[in-house]
C-alpha cells in the first residue's frame, strides 16, 4: 500500500463487531459444549473409552473437512461460507442435544468439526483480504484472541443454563451463539471492495487460469515442506500443552480445584497478550514473536517435569500461557503472509490441514512416550519439539521486516 491508500484510514475499531464478533461468539458456543460432550456421551450408554473417541471425532472432523472447506470459500464466498460453518455447528449441537443414540451424537460431534473447518478457513481468508498488510498480524491475532475469550466465557455461561435446564441447557447456550454468529457474518460488507487494494497496476493483462487445489500444491510445495513442517510443529507443542498441566498436576497429586484454578490462570494470562504481540509482529516483524514463543514454550515444558507442588507448577503453566498466547494468530499470519491472491482458500486449506495434523500427532505422541518411558519424558520431548519449531521458524521466516505482498 502507498501513502494516502485505504490502509492510513485504516481502524480495527471499524470492523471489530463484524470481523471478530461472529469469532468471539463460534468460541462462546463451542466452549459452551466441550465440557458436556463426554457426559452426554455416558448419559447415552457409552463407556469411557467411547467418550473419549467421541470428542476426538470433533478434532477427526475438522482435519478431515479443510479441503473440502477450502472449495466451499473459493466457490460460496467467506461471508456466506462463515455462515454456513455457523448455522451447520448449531443444527449440530440441536441434534447432539435432543438425540436417544449414541451413534446420532456421534455423528453429531463429527459436524461440529467439520464446521469448525469451514468457519475458520473461512474467517482467516476474509481477514486476510480486508485488512491492509500493516495491520495484518494485529488483526489476526485479535481474530485468535476473541476465539480464545469465547472459549473461556462458554463454560460459564453453560454451567448457569445446566444448572436450570441439565445437559441440554449447555446446547442451547452453543445454539444461540451460533445463531448470533451466523446473523453477523450475514451482514458482513462483501470482498469485491477490496479486491482493487493492491499497488499492482495489471488490471489490463489476461485472466490466469484459476488455481485448482494441485497447481496450488505444485507452486507453493516449498513454502509447505519448510514453514509448513514448522506449522506442524508449532501445532503440535500448542495441542500437547492443553494435556501437560492436569496430566503432571495428576502425577503431583494435586486436588483438582487446585488443577482447575492452575489451568484457568494460565489461560488468563494466555489471553491478555494476544494484541501486544500482535502489534509487535507488525511492526517489527514475525519473527519477534515467532521464535521467543517456541523457547518460552519449549523452556517451561522442559521444567515442568521438575515442579514439585502446586506453586512452581503454576509458574511453569504461567510461562506455558504466555508463550502460547504471545503467539496468538501466528499460524493464521504466516498463512496469510505467503498465501497467494488468486486461489488463496485452496492454500490455506493445506496450511490448516497441516496444522491439524500436528494438533493430532502430538497429543498421541504424549500417550505413547507417557505409556513406554514416563509422563516426566513425554513432556520434555515436547519441550524438545518447541525448539525445533523454533529452529524451523527461525530459519524460514524472512528477516526482512516487510512481508511477501500478496500475489
Amino acid at each position: 500500500m502507498t501513502p494516502g491508500s485505504a490502509s492510513d484510514s485504516f481502524s480495527l475499531r471499524r470492523i471489530a463487531v463484524s470481523a471478530f464478533g461472529p469469532s468471539l461468539l463460534f468460541g462462546l458456543g463451542e466452549g459452551a459444549i466441550l465440557p458436556v460432550i463426554p457426559l452426554t456421551a455416558r448419559e447415552l450408554g457409552g463407556s469411557v473409552s467411547a467418550a473419549a473417541l467421541i470428542v476426538a471425532l470433533i478434532g477427526i472432523g475438522s482435519l478431515v473437512s479443510n479441503i473440502p472447506a477450502s472449495l466451499i470459500t473459493m466457490h460460496r464466498g467467506e461471508r456466506w461460507a462463515l455462515v454456513a460453518g455457523a448455522v451447520w455447528c448449531a443444527v449440530a449441537m440441536a441434534l447432539g442435544a435432543w438425540t436417544s443414540q449414541l451413534w446420532v451424537f456421534a455423528a453429531a460431534c463429527f459436524m461440529v468439526g467439520m464446521s469448525q473447518a469451514v468457519f475458520s478457513l473461512a474467517r482467516q481468508s476474509y481477514l486476510t483480504e480486508a485488512v491492509p498488510v500493516e495491520y495484518r498480524a494485529r488483526a489476526l491475532s485479535t481474530l485468535g484472541g476473541a476465539m480464545r475469550i469465547g472459549m473461556f466465557i462458554g463454560p460459564f455461561a453453560a454451567a448457569a443454563a445446566i444448572h436450570r435446564f441439565g445437559l441440554a441447557g449447555a446446547y442451547g447456550v452453543g445454539i444461540a451463539a451460533l445463531v448470533a454468529a451466523a446473523a453477523i457474518s450475514a451482514r458482513m460488507p462483501d470482498l469485491q471492495a477490496h479486491a482493487v487494494q493492491t499497488d499492482r497496476t495489471a488490471a489490463d493483462a489476461p485472466a490466469p487460469a484459476a488455481p485448482t487445489l494441485l497447481s496450488t500444491l505444485r507452486d507453493h510445495r516449498h513454502v509447505f515442506i519448510t514453514l509448513g513442517i514448522g506449522v506442524m510443529l508449532v501445532s503440535a507443542v500448542r495441542a500437547t500443552r492443553q494435556a501437560v498441566i492436569p496430566l503432571w498436576a495428576d502425577e503431583l497429586a494435586l486436588q483438582a480445584s487446585v488443577t482447575s484454578l492452575i489451568y484457568g490462570l494460565a489461560g488468563g494470562i494466555d489471553m491478555l497478550v494476544f494484541y501486544p504481540a500482535g502489534k509487535v509482529m507488525d511492526r517489527k516483524g514475525r519473527r519477534w514473536v515467532a521464535i521467543p514463543s517456541m523457547i518460552i514454550m519449549g523452556l517451561a515444558l522442559l521444567l515442568t517435569p521438575f515442579t514439585h507442588g502446586a506453586s512452581t507448577l503454576l509458574l511453569a503453566a504461567a510461562a506455558i500461557g504466555f508463550g502460547n498466547g504471545i503467539g496468538s494468530g501466528m499460524v493464521m499470519t504466516l498463512g496469510a503472509d505467503h498465501s497467494p491472491r488468486a486461489g488463496r482458500a485452496h492454500f490455506l486449506g493445506v496450511w490448516r490441514l497441516m496444522s491439524d495434523i500436528g494438533s493430532s500427532c502430538g497429543p498421541a505422541l504424549l500417550s505413547f512416550l507417557a505409556a513406554a518411558l514416563s509422563l516426566g519424558a513425554g513432556i520434555a520431548a515436547t519441550g524438545l519439539i518447541a525448539f525445533a519449531a523454533a529452529a524451523q521458524l527461525a530459519y524460514w521466516i524472512p528477516r526482512a521486516k516487510s512481508r511477501r505482498p500478496d500475489h
